[in-house]
């Protein structure tokens, strides 16, 4: 029988998802299955985040993500990175992209491509990501294979600023999730995900609310 040590906790305060009446133009990159994204969404949708998403880029043909846009009407642009020479080619692209859409913020919500410093210089201190670990611990890939197999007792999210040091830029946001003994990836990750889900669209509200007030 799980505890109740197995209910997540959220490491930062229980804000209000957003303090300002700005409406934000959220660009969300994602290459995958889309669930973060479906969830920036659905938080739009509740009347919890006031923003709008004009664009979304994928980088995979036929990945799930664009299928979920296509359901709420969200523009889904396909940009293969495998069509371009170089990581700054393709970002310069995505720049040059965004900025004809009248983006304020980019979201990474499931991009598996290392950013560089072209979008980074483009978009500064407004490139966001969510990654499966608490950081410090477990950057890079499979962070949830990683945590198992360091034998922690907690795992988790976090959502921080995109640096060009991979998932090391400030955090804004993390939410812990308690490691069972007979855990798998499959099962730890569909739990860390539901906290993925509740904190990104939170870290979204916090920043612009920071931003509204500097």
């Amino acid at each position: 029988m799980k505890s109740i040590a197995s209910t997540p906790h959220l490491i930062s305060p229980d804000l209000p998802l957003q303090a300002n009446d700005s409406v934000l133009k959220l660009a969300v990159l994602a290459s995958g299955n889309g669930s973060n994204f479906e969830a920036i969404v659905q938080a739009i949708a509740d009347g919890k985040l006031r923003a709008e998403i004009p664009i979304l880029i994928y980088n995979n043909p036929g990945a799930a993500v664009a299928a979920r846009a296509q359901r709420w009407g969200i523009p889904a642009l396909l940009m293969n990175h495998r069509d371009y020479q170089s990581r700054e080619a393709f970002d310069f692209e995505i720049a040059q992209t965004l900025k004809q859409y009248g983006v304020d913020w980019i979201v990474m919500a499931g991009w598996m491509r290392v950013v560089t410093q072209v979008l980074i210089e483009a978009f500064p201190n407004r490139v966001i990501n969510i990654h499966p670990s608490l950081l410090p611990s477990f950057p890079g890939i499979r962070a949830i294979e990683q945590a198992l197999k360091a034998g922690v007792k907690i795992a988790g999210c976090t959502v921080h600023i995109v640096t060009l040091e991979v998932d090391n830029g400030p955090i804004l946001m993390q939410a812990a999730v308690p490691v069972f003994p007979d855990d798998t990836p499959e099962t730890l990750h569909a739990r860390v995900q539901i906290q993925e889900h509740e904190i990104l669209p939170r870290a979204i509200a916090l920043v612009a609310s920071q931003a509204a007030k500097s």
